[in-house]
């Protein structure tokens, strides 16, 4: 009895990892993945051109 339910335990898990890896390669979820990928570059700001000048000048000055 107990092999039979270490069986049906491992199919079940089988199935629901089959799952969870056909809904995160799907096409559908695509957009949602690439958009959660650029959240981390989009918080930065990029420095301005005044910006860039006046940190050279302060790290040549160190």
């Amino acid at each position: 009895m107990s092999s039979l339910m270490h069986s049906i335990w491992t199919v079940i898990v089988f199935i629901v990892f089959i799952g969870i890896v056909l809904w995160a390669y799907s096409g559908r979820r695509k957009k949602d993945f690439d958009e959660a990928a650029r959240l981390v570059l989009d918080d930065d700001k990029p420095l301005s051109s005044e910006n860039k000048t006046n940190k050279q000048n302060s790290e040549e000055q160190s």
